[in-house]
């Protein structure tokens, strides 16, 4: 790794070639080799999250790298959430878990350039979500239906908490794909429901009808007890069906008196 890192280090231009047989290839900065040395050790579990990285100077003699080298790696772990950086005499790099909110702000950011709409969102989670409840109704476990259960539970202990009632509830629709143990679907969902969260809860604050909106919770929450127990019974097509209702509903009511767009939600 150390003399690989030299050698980037020290090629700043392609080598010339007499004749042109593909695109020119960027050779990689010496930051961006230690970077990706350091991130492969993260991800596969060989440093684990809260531990310290060595001291600079350590890092530095592994490498062959110049001190410069070492921090322009370091904040492209940091922008990546991967570590943290305390500056100072008792500070130093420590490991952080990889975050799905990492690239759910990202995503964010990229639907806000292109000019995504909350229909855009709710469309995706229509064709997502629905689905999964119906895997759910088709194979499942008790503990399952108890974690279920349990999310419900709690939706039922905010419905005189707007705020709070929005994060239950967003707990309820991650539980459900969580529960599918796809990790693709999980991230995408993820991405998806962390716009959605903000979008309710723009909603619930700027309300001004306090009894319409209370109905429209009681409304949510009994689809989300109705859906556990169709899953609970093996309805897989009731299932499905009712979820895909459910979040079609949802966007009726949100974007008619929210932000018709991602980037509203930042304004």
């Amino acid at each position: 790794m150390a003399e690989a890192a030299r050698a980037a280090e020290a090629a700043t231009t392609p080598v010339p070639s007499p004749r042109r047989v593909g695109r020119q290839v960027r050779v990689p900065k010496t930051a961006e080799l230690v970077a990706t040395h350091l991130r492969r050790q993260i991800v596969r579990g060989e440093i684990n999250p809260g531990d310290a990285l060595p001291p600079e100077s350590g890092l530095m003699e592994q490498f062959g790298i110049s001190r410069p080298t070492l921090r322009e790696a370091f904040r492209v772990l940091e922008s990546e959430s991967l570590i943290t950086v305390r500056r100072g005499a008792h500070g130093g790099a420590r490991v952080s878990a990889p975050d799905s909110d990492v690239a759910a702000r990202y995503a964010g950011l990229i639907l806000e350039y292109r000019g995504a709409t909350h229909g855009d969102i709710h469309r995706a989670a229509a064709l997502i979500e629905p689905p999964c409840a119906r895997q759910l109704a088709i194979r499942h476990t008790s503990e399952d239906i108890t974690r279920l259960r349990d999310a419900v539970a709690a939706e039922k202990a905010t419905l005189d908490d707007p705020l709070g009632l929005v994060d239950a509830q967003d707990a309820f629709h991650a539980l459900l794909i969580e529960l599918t143990g796809n990790q693709t679907l999980i991230l995408l969902c993820s991405m998806l429901r962390n716009i959605i969260g903000r979008a309710n809860a723009a909603y619930a604050v700027g309300a001004t009808d306090a009894k319409a909106q209370k109905a429209q919770a009681l409304k949510g929450h009994r689809a989300h007890v109705r859906l556990v127990g169709l899953i609970e019974a093996g309805k897989a097509d009731e299932a499905e069906r009712l979820w895909q209702r459910h979040i079609s509903s949802a966007d009726d009511v949100v974007n008619a008196g929210g932000p018709k767009t991602v980037l509203e939600l930042t304004d």
